[in-house]
């Protein structure tokens, strides 16, 4: 069994820094990911730049990436003007947001869900006419920071309606990271019996440490495509209390352990984070790089 990672760490993970990375910085943190083996980057977003400061250096970013063939590198397009600027660079994939409770979806797009679908359906027709794939977002899937407890019909609507856009896969948010596995198993499986298990795709927020064991559960109901950030970086600026996603060294270890291929490296992933620790001044909350951290000192 072969689980696909989707590394959000440049994107997701960054946003929420305060500390704004140079440009070399976040190239460096890409060659090192492709060293360890990941082979699906998400690495920026082409939101206005003062929406996301971190993200402002997106046209630069994505322009002058590594060439890789056997790299597929993401980013996130609001709207048709995002797109444009996208188009430009050397991108592979794009990728739409929207959230599945309109008080946040109002915070972070500052429109409705109604206002919200036709930009979105621009964006992904005009990215397929250039013969680009598009991926779905859909944050707040399993509890808002506004309204509480989110409706599985209301998923279920949305999802279909991006997939009537043409997106060819949709990313579940616990955008606050309050799922619990058996909110995980209802979730999915209500979604699980209208859409394939290949179109979806699990995006765990670790803010009660409840993350890899969602992920776990996501896996049995057989979702192979997760999204993790490394060294466990991120959060959503119009989510309060949004810690950190996943971290991709956690997920990693736990599935190689299980025997579920990943196609990375974990020390060279951890030296990514590590790496990642450096530039920003401070630890991350990975506890796999933190032992990792630990066994390396006892060596020494």
């Amino acid at each position: 069994m072969e689980v696909k990672i989707v590394e959000v760490g440049l994107r997701d993970g960054l946003q929420n820094e305060a500390v704004i990375l140079p440009t070399d910085a976040k190239k460096i943190l890409v060659k090192k990911l492709i060293a360890a083996g990941v082979r699906d980057i998400e690495v920026t977003s082409f939101v206005h730049p003062k929406w996301v400061p971190q993200l402002a250096d997106a046209e630069q970013l994505a322009s002058e990436l590594p060439s890789n063939a056997a790299v597929v590198y993401r980013a996130l397009v609001p709207n048709r003007q995002g797109l444009a600027r996208a188009l430009e660079t050397k991108v592979d994939e794009f990728a739409v947001f929207m959230s599945a409770s309109e008080a946040h979806n109002r915070k972070n797009i500052n429109k409705s869900i109604a206002e919200t679908y036709p930009v979105l359906e621009e964006v992904t027709k005009l990215a397929k006419q250039q013969g680009k794939k598009v991926r779905g977002y859909v944050s707040t899937v399993f509890g808002c920071p506004y309204e509480g407890d989110v409706d599985i019909s209301q998923v279920a609507k949305i999802c279909e309606r991006l997939f009537a856009m043409g997106v060819y896969e949709i990313s579940l948010g616990d955008t606050i990271g309050v799922a619990t596995p058996n909110d995980v198993k209802k979730v999915l499986k209500a979604l699980l019996s209208q859409f394939p298990a290949e179109t979806l795709a699990g995006h765990f927020h670790d803010t009660r440490g409840t993350g890899l064991v969602n992920a776990y559960v996501a896996l049995e109901l057989g979702i192979t495509t997760l999204d993790t950030s490394f060294g466990g970086m991120g959060g959503c600026p119009y989510a309060p209390g949004a810690a950190g996603n996943l971290a991709t060294e956690d997920l990693v270890y736990t599935l190689e352990r299980m025997g579920v291929k990943t196609g990375i490296d974990l020390e060279r992933l951890c030296d990514v984070s590590l790496t990642a620790q450096r530039i920003l001044g401070k630890a991350l909350p990975s506890k796999v790089l933190k032992s990792y951290v630990g066994s390396k000192k006892r060596k020494s």
